[in-house]
């Protein structure tokens, strides 16, 4: 079974991640978006409401899990029997990044392929740090996030 780990804080999960989500279901069997944990941001959601924010976008697919997880993401792969891990790039920077992330990763765990897929046209823009900025300071985030998680969030103080 093809399953690939898609690991984020994803603070909030934007149509961005979503996108990319639907556009790799063709590619593994199975994915796991892995909601990690960084102490150092300051969040819109807690760990658990991240989690169940995701899992309401993807609730009617079965093929698409949703896990909270600490520490290293290839320990986490190999926790949950995943050959491959699934990033978005929108840009070069994002690529000089990521790049030296999956080097590392392959150092830690040879047995895990990092695959990247750039960001749509369109949506490219989106970043969970322009949501949190638009969202803190009082703008409309709708066009950036999943109706489910715009929901959650409206029931948010801000």
């Amino acid at each position: 079974m093809k399953i690939a780990v898609f690991p984020g804080s994803f603070d909030p999960f934007t149509l961005a991640h979503q996108d990319l989500v639907e556009r790799a279901m063709p590619l593994f069997d199975k994915i796991i978006i892995a909601v990690g944990y960084n102490a150092n941001k300051k969040g819109m959601l807690d760990h658990d409401e991240r989690v169940d924010s995701i899992s309401r976008v993807f609730n009617d697919v079965s093929r698409v899990e949703v896990h909270k997880y600490k520490g290293l993401t290839v320990d986490f792969c190999k926790q949950v029997k995943a050959r491959f891990i699934l990033r978005g790039l929108r840009d070069t920077n994002d690529f000089e990044f990521e790049n030296a992330v999956a080097q590392n990763n392959l150092l830690l765990n040879n047995d895990v392929e990092s695959y990247f897929l750039m960001s749509r046209s369109g949506k490219a823009h989106i970043s969970s740090s322009i949501v949190r900025d638009v969202w803190f300071n009082g703008g409309d985030i709708s066009a950036m996030v999943p109706v489910s998680i715009l929901s959650l969030l409206n029931e948010k103080i801000r």
